[in-house]
């Protein structure tokens, strides 16, 4: 296993490098959180265009029908019954009526789903979580060095090593 730097785990690693991968590993976070934004505002666009469409369509059921369908519905209805012609196209308004409340209820639904939906806030509100975190973060203390462990042996050994 090694560490994102491509040095063994558990070697020593120089603070330039550990800068770089702490750099590396914000950039990712923020990217990830970035992507995160997108999808939950692809998703509450998605919503919003769904109601919108449900309520475009009950719109065109309700203008473009009403004369077809109640020419034919009440002259059906005449044919079925012997009922007054009057009542047989109110009955037939009523029923385009009733499939235009329908389809604006389910524009209703969505738009409160949409509008419901906190995928920014929700965003917003773990970025700062992350910000925080890194802000209070302190640096580990050094491990002092045993007394036999002397820095003008370490750094010999450092020299020859490289």
């Amino acid at each position: 296993m090694s560490a994102p730097d491509g040095s063994p785990a558990g070697a020593e690693r120089t603070i330039g490098q550990l800068f770089a991968s702490a750099t590396a590993e914000m950039s990712a976070l923020v990217h990830d959180e970035i992507a995160l934004a997108k999808a939950q505002l692809k998703q509450d666009v998605k919503r919003g265009a769904t109601s919108g469409g449900a309520f475009s369509a009950a719109g065109a059921v309700l203008i473009f029908s009403l004369p077809m369908l109640n020419f034919a519905l009440a002259y059906g209805i005449r044919t079925w019954s012997d009922w007054n012609l009057a009542i047989c196209f109110l009955l037939s308004f009523a029923a385009n009526v009733l499939v235009a409340v329908v389809l604006a209820l389910i524009g209703v639904t969505f738009a409160k789903k949409a509008k419901k939906s906190k995928g920014p806030q929700k965003v917003a509100a773990s970025m700062k979580e992350t910000a925080n975190v890194l802000q209070k973060a302190k640096p580990h203390p050094r491990p002092e060095l045993a007394q036999d462990r002397v820095p003008e042996a370490i750094e010999a050994v450092a020299r020859s090593s490289s």
